[in-house]
């Protein structure tokens, strides 16, 4: 399919530049690709949605300061967003400007944390090799920098560090928010608890995807980076009972789609494991876990736009998405939430 089939026109001012307060304060679209209807929430109106037995599955997944800023030998400053970690000192990063970090370079960050570059990939990331005097954790939260997208303008101070991060985030190194679950409050989930709704966990850790765009024309073309998940005994056996039983399973962001669906692609059932996937997700695609999903708007022309595309007709997707424009919801990170309401599988 051709990409330009996912464009949409966004006003700028519909970009979300802050979160909402409290968290599941904000709006919820809700939709029924079935019936193909809307409905108008608040985010905590989600509860009126669950029922009895449905499995909500979050990704928790902790978001690192990887946004470091230090400077060559010669003064230039340079940008590094820590991406991907490769082995134990070494990660992949995306470096600004790019072209001024070559092979041998290094980069100064403080007296205790500095790097080399090593390599360059081919999509021009720049391999790290990073040296440090104490604990890696510690000196990155000191010096590190929330990795914002680059459409929020707005600088998030320390005292809103933690808006980045969703409730119930545990370990990980996400470069990127699992942001459908920024809408949760630990309020929120004990109700959804208390209606018999069963809440588990996979976790994925957010990376090169989230910051670059599809570059080709057709979606065919287009080759998914790659991101690191664990599923646990306890999610994997929750998970394949509520299948035997025909219980709804809902993913909280696509993040936790891709998880789902990668692992049951390859066994045939969920297990508990650790890997990568670079499963792509588009229109045509048959979902074997998941039956209904919780996320925010998506970019234009992206991956999440097909991935949710493929849950429901391409047109009517972008018609979903005309709708939220019509009524001002806000889109990307720190935006609204869609529920892509579908009940049970037959």
């Amino acid at each position: 399919m051709k990409v330009k089939l996912f464009d949409y026109e966004l006003p700028e001012n519909l970009i979300a530049q802050k979160p909402a307060t409290p968290r599941d304060s904000s709006r919820l679209l809700v939709v029924d690709p079935i019936a193909k209807t809307t409905e108008d929430k608040i985010f905590f109106q989600i509860l009126d949605y669950l029922s009895l037995g449905d499995v909500l599955v979050v990704n928790d997944s902790k978001v690192i300061p990887a946004r470091l800023f230090g400077a060559k030998p010669s003064g230039t400053r340079i940008e590094l967003l820590l991406l991907k970690r490769l082995e134990k000192d070494v990660w992949e990063c995306l470096a600004k400007p790019g072209r001024k970090v070559k092979v041998a370079d290094r980069v100064e960050f403080s007296e205790k944390l500095r790097a080399t570059c090593i390599d360059i990939t081919n999509e021009g990331s720049r391999i790290m090799q990073f040296y440090y005097d104490g604990i890696f954790e510690e000196i990155l939260d000191q010096l590190g920098e929330m990795p914002l997208p680059p459409y929020i303008l707005r600088k998030l101070p320390k005292e809103e560090k933690d808006r980045y991060q969703t409730v119930y985030h545990k370990a990980g190194e996400s470069a990127a928010a699992p942001t459908a679950g920024l809408h949760f409050t630990n309020e929120l989930l004990n109700k959804i608890t208390d209606k018999g709704v069963i809440i588990t966990s996979v976790m994925l850790n957010v990376g090169l995807g989230t910051f670059r765009p599809v570059q080709v024309e057709d979606t065919d073309e287009h080759k998914m980076h790659e991101e690191y998940y664990e599923i646990t005994s306890k999610t994997a056996n929750i998970l394949n009972t509520a299948m035997k039983e025909n219980r709804r399973i809902i993913a909280v962001g696509t993040t936790s789609v891709r998880v789902l669906e990668s692992v049951y692609q390859k066994y045939n059932k969920v297990i508990a494991t650790e890997e990568w996937t670079n499963i792509f997700i588009k229109p045509g695609y048959q979902f074997k876990v998941i039956d209904s999903l919780i996320t925010n708007f998506h970019l234009p022309q992206s991956t999440l736009m097909m991935l949710i595309s493929a849950m429901m007709d391409r047109e009517f997707a972008l018609g979903i998405y005309k709708e939220a424009i019509e009524k001002k919801y806000r889109f990307f990170s720190f935006g609204d939430a869609m529920f892509i309401n579908k009940e049970k599988k037959c």
